[in-house]
Formats: C-alpha cells, structure tokens, sequence
C-alpha cells in the first residue's frame, strides 16, 4: 500500500479553521484558476471574519499525515434548478488534490456536506458543474446526485 493510500485510511472531514488558510487557497486557486490569488485570499478573509454571505459552511478532508486534501463549500439557496423547496444545501464548490482522488475523499466530503445539509433543515442538497467538466459530471453521479437540467447562462451590459 502506497503512503498516500495508508494516510486516507484515517481521513478526517472537519470544519475549516483559520490555520488552513493557506492550504485552502492553493486548493480554490486549482479548482478555480481565473480567479486571482488576491480575490480568493480575500475571499478566505471574509469567511473567518464572517462577512462573507456564501459559503455558510467549508469542510476539509484531512489525511493522515495531517494533510488537506480537498473541501467542500456549502450554501442554502432559496432555489436550484431541479429542486422542489426553498431551502437547498447547495454545494458551492468541491476538490479533491489529484494524487488523492478515487480514493473515497469525495464522497466522504459529500456524505459530510449532506449531513450539514440535514443540520440546516435542508430535504435537498444541489450542486452544478459547467457543461464542458465531463469529469465533475461523473463524480457528481458516481456520489448520488442526479442531472436535472442543462443550461447557458447569458449576461448583457445596460
């Protein structure tokens, strides 16, 4: 067994602290590259200060050897496409690090993001994935989760 493997063999999924600033930042800079390193470092900021309205939540997947190796970002939105009430866990954001993936890190975050979700009073958890990331598509259905539409989103100046 690789060292990698016997260190997800005590994953611990946990609220982010403070002291995970930095490694959360690398892990929001790869999963969303166009935003700058000073937006996300903002971003973070706002969260442990509690200023910030999304996400509620963050959790953290933690190795053995007391690594991060992915986190989920959660909110409530009054809406999500597909959904049939006006309070849905939604599920901002999730990464894991590539030389942890398919190794259960992601679908103990989502079992982790869905029992906040039940916490909240939440009957519905949503997420979304643009429509190019086949890859993201898989892992969302490989956790449960099944597409319930497909869409572009335009925007125009005034």
């Amino acid at each position: 067994m690789s060292a990698e493997l016997r260190h997800l063999d005590t994953l611990i999924i946990r609220p982010v602290a403070p002291q995970d600033a930095s490694s959360w930042l690398g892990m929001r800079r790869a999963l969303w590259p166009d935003g700058s390193e000073s937006e996300h470092a903002r971003e973070i900021v706002a969260f442990f200060e509690g200023r910030a309205s999304e996400p509620l939540a963050v959790l953290v997947a933690q190795d053995g050897a007391d690594r991060l190796v992915g986190f989920a970002e959660l909110s409530i939105r009054a809406y999500a496409e597909g959904c049939h009430t006006d309070r849905v866990a939604y599920l901002e954001g999730w990464y894991v690090v590539p030389d942890a993936r398919r190794q259960g890190v992601g679908r103990a975050l989502i079992a982790a993001a869905e029992a906040w979700g039940r916490s909240q009073r939440c009957t519905e958890f949503a997420s979304d994935a643009e429509l190019p990331n086949d890859a993201s598509a898989a892992a969302h259905r490989a956790v449960g989760f099944t597409e319930v539409a497909r869409v572009r989103c335009f925007r125009k100046d005034l």
